[in-house]
């Protein structure tokens, strides 16, 4: 099995700093929907997992979030790409939940099902969390300049006590998936 984990918003799609909350404003990033084609096309299972406290905010509904996200996996059929599965946080940030990354709850139980580690595997964010999370768990993190990226990437520089340094860093999803694709990396 070759595993490859993705966060969505500012990865896959539009970051909006007041959340995605229907399926219409759930906008792709040029060029993410065709490197995930690209990426399964090679047999990647691509799992996704996201942070989404716009529901325990109150700001939208598990319902809701579900018709967004079938927006997003018809747009990526579309294009040619499967999702293997979908995890995601629905707690406030106060609630002090497991899952929330930069904790790693969604990982354990993605590892659990899958009875694998996350050795070897790349997990591509926009955030520093999205880093944390990932290397906290044993996936090797990749910073994509889209969404946070610009902004996480001076963090990384700045604060070394992250030990994220050496995060392999690309333009977007599309480059990611280029270097991967093109045994780059």
């Amino acid at each position: 099995m070759k595993l490859l984990i993705l966060d969505r918003d500012g990865v896959i799609n539009k970051d909006s700093p007041d959340f995605i909350k229907t399926p219409e404003e759930w906008l792709p990033i040029k060029g993410s929907l065709e490197a995930i084609a690209r990426l399964s096309q090679a047999e990647y299972d691509i799992v996704i997992i996201s942070n989404q406290s716009g529901i325990g905010r109150g700001l939208l509904t598990a319902d809701m979030l579900g018709q967004i996200h079938v927006r997003m996996l018809d747009y990526i059929q579309q294009h040619g790409g499967k999702i293997n599965s979908i995890l995601f946080c629905p707690h406030h940030p106060n609630d002090e939940c497991v899952c929330r990354k930069p904790l790693t709850g969604m990982y354990e139980e993605l590892g659990a099902r899958l009875n694998t580690t996350f050795q070897d595997v790349f997990s591509v964010g926009d955030s520093v969390r999205d880093l944390v999370a990932a290397k906290s768990a044993g996936a090797n993190p990749v910073l994509v300049k889209t969404g946070n990226g610009k902004k996480s990437l001076k963090k990384i520089k700045k604060d070394a006590s992250l030990k994220l340094d050496g995060t392999l860093v690309f333009d977007s999803l599309a480059s990611f998936a280029d270097a991967l694709l093109n045994l780059e990396i």
